[in-house]
């Protein structure tokens, strides 16, 4: 029984580890892949509403492009949106052209290319290369360096002719099937600004948990008051842009509380039966301690000590098992996942010791004091029993 309980110690343990580890690593994948798309924070015209036709705002503003020499603020760029409709003889497929510009940050979609390469873009001429979704791709069945007509839904309709440079795959295909990713002059053009004139702003920050106190500093310090023709900017943090993908991340953190719980508990009452079956099998030395005037809480203090040594010992096992599973995973990939259902090709592993030493110290603590409670056996024992007995 002993073997029993300290085994699920180790597996309980262990299972925890993986089970935070994997969630953490699942929320930080789709994360990192809905800020890809559209940045920590987004700096727009405050009369822009949610449709893809913005309100134009001028990039000659005061924080750009020095923001990102404030601490904790990365990287700050332009973009423009239009919304239109690819075609090709057989096929068409809605879309929306994200124009950007030469201080676009391509290290997410570089990471996510998988056929072809990014576009150059440059301050004086315009590129009709784009990069494309293996989504869209496989829709309207396009290969790089294939050509493609888009449409623009104006009076009258205008149309561009892009050239396919590349093609990435995030795997979050609800973005995946509206972005194309191209030059921001042509936004320009089709909305009839002038090169000053964009969407807005995007800016990437370096902790994510910041978004809160950035968005608050860069209200506070620039988009508080009016600019010189009568608008207004505003900031919109990447939650309040997808919150429905956000609100399911956190509905996420649910499943690693139960699993926690059930895994305490679990862990807890083997220990607890641990115990109890080590002061029966002791019965006639506690008779005999207290017969020699030991009192209670010095003979339970010997089975507390000696159940933390069980639970350390179990521990020990589960910490390696768990590292164990996560390191191989993180760096083999062992176990794949289908895309289309989970939105990424293996499952994610995010390997934070700060959150094994908090499960190990957590589930030390919990434990014992789940131990406190049945050591009060001790007290019911009678040595004149126990003694007569023997």
């Amino acid at each position: 029984m002993i073997t029993i309980a300290t085994v699920g110690i180790a597996l309980g343990l262990a299972v925890m580890i993986v089970s935070v580890a994997i969630v953490t690593g699942f929320k930080s994948e789709i994360r990192n892949k809905v800020i890809g798309f559209g940045s920590h924070l987004q700096v727009v015209n405050y009369d822009a509403n949610t449709s893809f036709e913005t309100a134009p705002v001028n990039k000659k503003q005061g924080f750009y492009p020095g923001l990102d020499s404030v601490a904790g603020i990365d990287h700050i760029q332009v973009f423009g949106i239009k919304a239109g409709i690819l075609k090709t003889r057989e096929n068409i497929q809605g879309a929306v052209l994200k124009g950007v510009g030469p201080d676009f940050d391509w290290s997410f979609f570089r990471q996510n290319i998988v056929k072809g390469q990014a576009i150059e873009i440059s301050d004086t001429a315009t590129t009709n290369r784009i990069l494309v979704s293996k989504y869209i791709a496989d829709l309207l069945k396009l290969d790089t360096m294939d050509y493609v007509g888009m449409y623009f839904v104006e009076d009258p309709p205008r149309m561009r002719r892009f050239q396919i440079a590349g093609i990435y795959d995030t795997g979050l295909q609800e973005l995946d099937k509206q972005f194309i990713l191209g030059d921001i002059k042509h936004v320009q053009s089709l909305n009839n600004w002038n090169k000053e004139q964009i969407s807005g702003f995007e800016i990437l920050i370096g902790d994510f948990d910041q978004i809160p106190r950035m968005a608050s500093y860069i209200r506070d310090n620039y988009t508080y008051q009016l600019l010189s023709d009568g608008s207004k900017l505003r900031v919109i943090p990447i939650t309040e842009k997808y919150p429905q993908i956000f609100d399911w991340l956190n509905v996420v953190d649910v499943n690693v509380w139960v699993i926690l719980v059930l895994m305490l508990a679990v862990a807890g009452f083997n220990m607890i039966s641990g115990l109890l079956i080590l002061i029966l099998e002791r019965t006639n030395m506690i008779g005999l301690f207290k017969a020699m005037g030991s009192k209670n809480w010095n003979i339970r203090k010997i089975f507390l000590y000696l159940s933390s040594f069980l639970i350390g010992k179990g521990m020990l096992w589960g910490n390696l098992i768990g590292i164990a599973i996560c390191l191989i995973q993180l760096h083999f990939g062992v176990i794949k996942l289908d895309p289309a259902n989970y939105m990424l090709e293996q499952v994610p592993i995010n390997f934070n010791l700060f959150h094994i030493i908090l499960l190990n110290a957590g589930s030390l603590l919990i434990t014992i004091l789940m131990l406190v409670i049945p050591s009060y056996v001790v007290a019911k024992i009678s040595p004149i029993k126990t003694i007569r007995f023997n």
